[in-house]
């Protein structure tokens, strides 16, 4: 892991938004900062739980750190596409794969990656094996995957990663480039009956395909709230619930484990399907606002006990239902 960023690098500017609070040592840091800015206030216009939780945190006078930031990709093999579809993005911005996590019951699977600045939010990709899917739906999804867009190119990324020679990012055309690639869906609008049959067998399928690479949430990390009203995840969701959010029915992990989480549940959005060749809108479930709480582990290489910044499948699991529609 690098040096923390110097005293002279937190004065040389930051990015707006919620991560404005952490430093940025050259362009390449600069622009990530600016990428998931961008991505929280489209995320953040949709989720209108995150506004009532956000003015409850003013209002108690803590702090919201964003713990990690979610997305979710299919696995197919013709085309060629899952987490590598977005893992090369996050690579080039200096994000590296810290943990791998396998969900056989849903045919998912999972990295999670980390910046060398640790106040940078961690990034979870996950992928649906769609290969594991029944022959009809597999079939039909693969047809419709062949009408991916092109992937960011090498030349693309090289422009970003050359950001790392510049003290700041200056500019709005290699942001709005790649914010197009995760707002637009990459294939063609899928149809209603596909949808349909998507539903019952795979939920995460059915989100996938109307969303493609669209934020799925973002995390508050409870440890940095500061304050004794909201210290714990039990005391975070009870006054998330009070403010009028719809809170998972339980939280996920026990008192003083390496990892608790609970979410609000998912806002709904209409998204466009095909419907007798014709583009029709459909509701449907978009995403919901997680909270995490660490505990420490003792790792025993070391004799000082770390805080835990991986994930728990088991837990997870529970988490990837909070989209499924009724």
């Amino acid at each position: 892991m690098s040096a923390k960023p110097s005293d002279e690098a937190r004065t040389n500017g930051q990015a707006e938004g919620p991560h404005a609070a952490i430093p940025y040592r050259h362009g390449l840091d600069h622009f990530a900062l600016k990428l998931l800015d961008a991505l929280w206030c489209r995320y953040r216009t949709s989720v209108t739980y995150v506004q009532t939780y956000e003015a409850m945190i003013a209002a108690a006078g803590a702090k919201f750190v964003n713990d990690h930031i979610a997305f979710r990709t299919l696995a197919s093999q013709q085309p060629l596409l899952g987490i590598a579809s977005l893992s090369r993005i996050f690579e080039t911005l200096g994000y590296y794969a810290a943990g791998c996590y396998h969900f056989p019951d849903k045919h998912l699977s999972a990295v999670h990656y980390e910046h060398p600045n640790r106040e940078f939010p961690k990034v979870f990709l996950s992928e649906l094996q769609i290969w594991r899917l029944s022959p009809p739906l597999r079939e039909a999804i693969e047809s419709l995957l062949r009408s991916h867009c092109a992937h960011p190119s090498s030349r693309f990324l090289a422009s970003i990663e050359r950001l790392k020679d510049e003290p700041n990012y200056v500019g709005d055309d290699l942001l709005a480039r790649l914010l197009h690639f995760f707002d637009e869906l990459p294939w063609e609008i899928p149809g209603l009956d596909l949808l349909g049959l998507a539903a019952t067998e795979s939920q995460y399928a059915a989100w996938a395909l109307v969303h493609g690479y669209r934020v799925n949430h973002f995390t508050s990390l409870v440890n940095s709230h500061g304050v004794s009203a909201l210290d714990d995840i039990d005391k975070t969701v009870a006054a998330m619930r009070a403010a009028g959010i719809p809170m998972k029915d339980a939280i996920e992990g026990q008192p003083g484990s390496r990892l608790r989480q609970s979410a609000t549940a998912a806002v709904d959005g209409f998204v466009k399907v095909l419907d007798n060749d014709h583009v029709v809108q459909t509701e449907w479930s978009y995403a919901y606002f997680e909270i995490a709480e660490r505990g420490l582990i003792h790792p025993t290489a070391t004799k000082h006990p770390e805080r835990f910044e991986g994930f728990l499948g088991s837990q997870a699991a529970q988490l990837f239902d909070m989209t499924r529609r009724s």
